[in-house]
């Protein structure tokens, strides 16, 4: 196989696999032993060693740069010594294809190069700043499995592609994957399996028999939190049969369609630093990745912030650490991101009636540093969904096969009255009602939003806030339109659309809460029964939030008045000048089919009904000649 092959060494600086035009460097990190090389595989699985050699060696780095014919793939391994590694830089991985696999096997695979060429068609990031962006979680496989989701490739990068129409309909401009990087998924009893065993024929009859055994107990990993193969796309989400073709396609059609990729990674203790780095800048230069979602252990804070190849990509974290990173003015772009630290639990608490907690969701509500950007969630991959939140107080995760001991028990949700699903009318229109309330919290909050696959069609995962191992009704997205799910639907994407038509609704940064232009109004206010002011105090369940208009170049104000105590309340509004009236454009308790409605009382005092958010904006109108200097007031139009 390799007699034709033209083989060099070469001295590495780091570990990987580097490409130019045909010829494929190939370096790795085996600890400086001497008894260590490459495996070639040939289409009959038949290998051929190359041993590394001394002049090839660089500390305990060692290199072999191969020329290889144009067109072909090649499979390979790591040997040192008797044991055989997949070289965890593989920019492609074989023996993973088939989603879940042989259940209680072990799987064999190799690392896998391929000089093919793709053809990005000029493809251009969009680059779009954090104030402006919508982001939407999914994982790949659950969000086009099911069979409501009309897709012909369901489960796979393919099936993400053909669900863009649905994306850009709703508005949203990023998609923030889960990992989607190569791993195994098949959950085997790590204590059944000996250490030295790395294939099925290492085990004696005894040990196959007992992992034989527990392959009904096998669970799969729907959510890849766990180390992989981080430069490999994972080949079962693939249609076409290449992980790498299946990503750069969707990539560079979601860019088309002017969405961001971005990606989630999780690195535990033992990735080291400098891998982390490989990773990201790999996916961002080999696959046109707008930014990252990091979690794990030990993150390199300061090594990914100031590196300059991510100088331009989005890097979002849980928090960030301010003595480990470089947050200083004349950064070249506002690409850091941390989570609005207490969004979820706090605007959960307050949604459901909880006391006490004005002063928190009017700070959650404006925070926005001019550093970094901040992302605001009330759900996720890893808690209840938003039909849940209102559906159910305990979580019910005993599926998961861990006796319901898994997943947080802090869940800050109310269930409406009834736990679980209800053909009560009374109750759907109230968790209908909760529902819009949350997604107003959500997307009329300064930051960015961001909301996970399914939410906007009323998803429940029937309670499971935990469902990691799912690959089924619980973990997958329902696309089948009911009653409920298309109320929320629509009104998930009214709320995106003011969002977006509306600059005052997603500013660069944060509000001064003060008259700093001089026109008459600070840029954000607060009221309450009176205007001018609100009630703080620690029963207060209501609040009115005015957003100044010419704050962001606009003539339109507005004001959001939540009322989430169980009576209603009346409010009031603040005095306009004589040429504006407002008009009630939302109200959350409004049935299917409310219209807008104009302020005729000129005390401006507006009933906002329990539990229930409404929204008004400015609108000009025209003052007839005689009344122009007189006294002013609203008219109804």
């Amino acid at each position: 196989m390799t007699k034709d092959w033209k083989i060099t060494c070469f001295k590495p600086d780091r570990p990987g696999v580097f490409y130019k035009e045909n010829h494929v460097r190939f370096a790795a990190d085996l600890g400086g032993s001497k008894d260590c090389g490459i495996l070639f595989y040939d289409k009959n699985g038949e290998s051929c060693k190359i041993p590394f050699s001394d002049a090839g060696t660089n500390g305990t780095l060692a290199g072999i740069e191969v020329e290889l014919p144009e067109d072909e793939e090649i499979k390979y391994n790591y040997y040192k010594e008797q044991g055989v590694f997949t070289d965890p830089y593989a920019p492609k991985v074989k023996g993973l294809e088939i989603w879940g696999g042989a259940k209680g096997e072990l799987r064999e695979t190799t690392g896998c190069i391929s000089l093919k060429k793709f053809d990005w068609e000029g493809d251009e990031n969009p680059c779009i700043p954090y104030e402006d962006s919508i982001i939407y979680g999914l994982n790949v496989r659950s969000f086009t499995m099911h069979k409501s989701a009309g897709v012909k490739h369901g489960g796979t990068f393919e099936g993400v592609t053909e669900k863009i129409p649905y994306l850009k309909s709703l508005g949203i401009t990023a998609v923030e994957l889960m990992p989607c990087y190569e791993y195994e998924e098949c959950m085997i009893p790590t204590k059944q399996i000996p250490a030295y065993a790395k294939k099925q024929s290492d085990l004696s009859e005894s040990e196959a028999a007992a992992v034989a055994e527990m392959a009904e107990k096998t669970r799969l990993n729907c959510w890849g939190f766990q180390k992989g193969f981080y430069f490999a796309p994972k080949a079962s989400y693939s249609a076409c049969g290449d992980g790498v073709i299946s990503f750069k396609t969707m990539v560079k059609k979601l860019h088309q369609s002017g969405i961001e990729v971005l990606m989630h990674f999780y690195f535990p203790p033992e990735v080291r630093a400098l891998q982390v780095l490989d990773v990201l800048k790999f996916w961002v230069g080999e696959y046109h990745v707008d930014g990252f979602r990091i979690s794990g252990v030990n993150i390199p804070y300061r090594i990914l912030t100031e590196e300059p190849v991510l100088a331009y990509t989005k890097l979002r974290f849980g928090y960030l650490p301010e003595a480990e990173t470089s947050l200083e003015e004349g950064r070249p772009a506002r690409n850091l991101a941390v989570d609005n630290q207490g969004f979820l639990a706090d605007m959960r608490r307050y949604l459901k009636g909880d006391e006490g907690l004005i002063n928190q969701v009017l700070s959650l509500h404006r925070h926005n540093p001019k550093e970094y950007g901040t992302i605001n969630y009330l759900t996720d991959y890893n808690s209840f969904s938003l039909y849940d939140m209102v559906s159910y107080e305990c979580k019910h995760n005993e599926a998961n096969g861990e006796e319901n001991r898994d997943g947080s028990d802090m869940n800050y949700s109310w269930n409406c009255g009834i736990e679980g699903d209800s053909r009560k009318k009374s109750i759907q229109a109230l968790r209908i009602r909760q529902m819009k309330n949350a997604l107003v919290l959500l997307f009329l909050s300064q930051g960015t939003p961001y909301i996970f696959a399914g939410d906007e069609l009323a998803n429940t995962r029937f309670g499971n806030n935990n469902p990691y191992c799912q690959d089924n009704e619980i973990g997958w997205v329902k696309w089948k339109e009911t009653k409920v799910s298309k109320e929320v639907t629509e009104y998930t994407k009214y709320l995106i659309s003011l969002r977006w038509a509306n600059k005052i609704l997603h500013m660069e940064k944060e509000f001064k809460i003060m008259d700093a232009k001089r026109c008459g109004m600070p840029d954000i206010s607060y009221h309450g029964v009176e205007a001018w002011r609100p009630d703080l105090g620690h029963m207060s369940r209501m609040i009115g939030i005015m957003l100044c208009g010419a704050y962001a170049g606009a003539e339109e104000s507005f004001y959001i008045g939540y009322n989430m105590h169980w009576e209603a309340h009346e409010m009031a509004l603040p005095k306009l000048p004589k040429d504006m009236i407002w008009t009630k454009i939302s109200d959350t308790a409004w049935e299917k089919g409310g219209q807008p409605e104009n302020v005729a009382d000129q005390n401006l005092m507006i009933t906002v009904d329990s539990r229930s958010v409404v929204i008004y904006r400015t609108q000009k109108i025209e003052i007839p000649e005689k009344k122009r200097n007189g006294k002013a007031m609203c008219q109804k139009v």
